[in-house]
């Protein structure tokens, strides 16, 4: 199928918008930027499954599960980062749990279970973000 000359164009400006965010980004930044991909992920999963469609739940959920297990987990420093990295790496490795579920039982249940945890864990890390730079 063909698609527009605007459609091409804003595919290519989204993409390469956030190939430039994610260059230019501190570390701080970038795990602001999982976290929003991470949201963005389980609302579309949750989309496919309203519409049933199957093959864009799951790959919204595997997107979802990377995002958790490459991005958000792996970049725990569990040596300097004590309870809380601990506690964090508990609730990543619950949520992938839950996706898993959600995904074969086709239940959209968990995912709301894994946005009501991770959205917190989100808006907490923006407001880290907004309380240093105003007391910088």
């Amino acid at each position: 199928m063909f698609t527009s000359v605007n459609t091409r164009a804003a595919s290519t400006y989204k993409r390469v918008a956030v190939d430039t965010g994610v260059q230019t980004a501190d570390p701080h930044q970038l795990v602001s930027l999982l976290f929003d991909a991470l949201i963005q992920s389980l609302n579309l999963a949750r989309g496919a499954m309203e519409r049933q469609d199957v093959a864009s739940k799951g790959a919204a959920i595997g997107k979802a599960i990377r995002i958790v297990e490459e991005g958000l987990k792996a970049g725990l420093n569990l040596q300097e980062g004590g309870e809380l990295a601990a506690n964090l790496k508990g609730i990543y490795e619950y949520s992938v749990q839950r996706l898993t579920l959600a995904n074969l039982r086709n239940d959209a249940a968990p995912i709301h279970e894994v946005l009501n945890l991770i959205e917190p864990l989100a808006d907490s890390w923006k407001q880290i973000r907004a309380g240093a730079l105003q007391g910088a």
